[in-house]
């Protein structure tokens, strides 16, 4: 199942945000990173929900997924840091189970997972980055490759970035430039295999009930990749010695197989065909080949004193698929000791649907594009988080040359007016490598 991440706001420019301007009249070059660093990081995720896609919008959506990643940094002289990020990710999912809901000893049922092959995957992923600084500090680039892999799903990405700081470093303009080039394993339904130019599957069309003459008019989709291009923006801006401020646009591009090629679609002007309890698909979702994204965003962080910080966030979504979006979240850093913080969170948002979206059985056989993916529906959601970090810059707890930095450990709960909900647990340890 593809698990995508986006991220709007340069990892560079946050970090500007959250620090204030430095003097850098010095007669010697600091290095960039004084020695290496190790992050292990790990997450829990869970979520429930009643309108998996892959069961044309009702069904299971039961999920969970434990994540490792381990994170390099390495100073490789006074100017130049290597940076490696392997991650391995595992999950089970009910509703992706269903890609084949007559592969257990269970009757076919949306609501109920089956033990089949399409229930877990593993995805892993390689990412490398190379950043570069100027004598000065006041030029930085970066370049970046990744890779990753899971069952039905390949991405290769590259990319950089440049940042350029003046003002006394109280101002950085950053740009970026991403590209993804994904493919697809296809993978129908498996009641949609015999009516493929290879016809296999191990689909029993001799019990069919309801509609007992099913034979849908499958057309295989016709393109297995996937590429994305994009561009972002960035101006940083250090407003008053306790105010901090950033806007951001962002520009992407798709091109290729947008829809899930395991998702369903039922057409309310077809009549319905069941195996046992569970409804056959009459297509799979379909969407356009391309697909126009813009996001403009922009933060404040304010510090109320040297204990109590606020960061503020916003950003406006819109694509040439109907949809549109408002995020608003705020984090308060609560400074509890010289090594401890809390962080309490909230996260607003609200989307409209999709042109290509509807319901169960709300779809027109007549139509060209559909979707029954609450995804791309209209909605609105909610999500606390709690976070608690420990900070020793001076990496007093150590073994021989290796000091601990850091933990931080935060857990959110997201909750949809869809009856989707999901909460998730994150960890980290910082390590310094002298």
């Amino acid at each position: 199942m593809k698990k995508t991440t986006v991220l709007w706001v340069p990892t560079l420019l946050f970090m500007v945000l959250t620090t204030y301007a430095q003097d850098t009249n010095q007669d010697y070059k600091q290095r960039v990173l004084e020695s290496s660093e190790i992050d292990f990081l790990s997450s829990y995720y869970s979520q429930e929900g009643d309108n998996a896609a892959v069961t044309g919008g009702r069904g299971t959506e039961e999920l969970t997924d434990a994540t490792a990643t381990v994170i390099v940094s390495i100073p490789l002289n006074d100017d130049d840091i290597l940076t490696v990020d392997a991650g391995i990710s595992a999950y089970t999912s009910a509703s992706s189970s269903n890609v084949n809901p007559f592969d257990s000893n269970t009757d076919g049922n949306p609501f109920i997972a089956t033990t089949g092959a399409s229930r877990s995957d593993t995805w892993v992923n390689f990412t490398g980055t190379y950043t570069h600084n100027s004598d000065d500090r006041n030029n930085i680039w970066s370049a970046r490759l990744s890779v990753s892999n899971e069952y039905d799903y390949f991405s290769f990405g590259f990319g950089g970035s440049y940042a350029k700081l003046f003002n006394e470093k109280n101002t950085e303009l950053n740009l970026n430039a991403n590209v993804y080039l994904d493919k697809w394993k296809i993978i129908y339904p498996i009641e949609l295999r015999p009516f493929t130019k290879n016809g296999n599957g191990e689909f029993r069309s001799s019990e069919i009930t309801g509609n007992t003459a099913y034979a849908p008019n499958f057309t295989e989709l016709d393109n297995s990749n996937r590429n994305s291009y994009s561009v972002g923006l960035g101006l940083s801006q250090i407003l008053h010695k306790n105010l901090q401020g950033l806007i951001s646009v962002d520009v992407i591009q798709q091109q290729g197989l947008l829809s899930t090629p395991f998702q369903r679609v039922y057409f309310q002007d077809i009549s319905d065909a069941f195996v046992e309890n569970f409804q056959l698909a009459d297509d799979v979702e379909r969407l356009p080949d391309s697909r126009f994204k813009i996001a403009l965003g922009g933060r404040l962080n304010y510090f109320l004193s040297s204990t109590i910080s606020v960061r503020s966030y916003y950003r406006y979504y819109v694509d040439d698929w109907g949809i549109s979006s408002h995020t608003a979240s705020v984090e308060i850093p609560i400074k509890l000791s010289d090594k401890f913080t809390l962080y309490p969170s909230y996260r607003y948002y609200r989307q409209t649907d999709s042109d290509y979206f509807a319901g169960h059985e709300q779809h027109f056989s007549s139509s060209i594009f559909y979707t029954s993916d609450y995804d791309l529906s209209r909605y609105k959601a909610n999500q606390y988080g709690l976070g608690i970090s420990y900070t020793d810059i001076f990496t007093k707890l150590r073994v021989s040359k290796i000091g601990l930095k850091s933990i931080d450990f935060k857990f959110y709960n997201y909750d949809r007016d869809t009856t989707f909900s999901s909460i998730i647990a994150t960890g980290g340890l910082k390590f310094i490598v002298e």
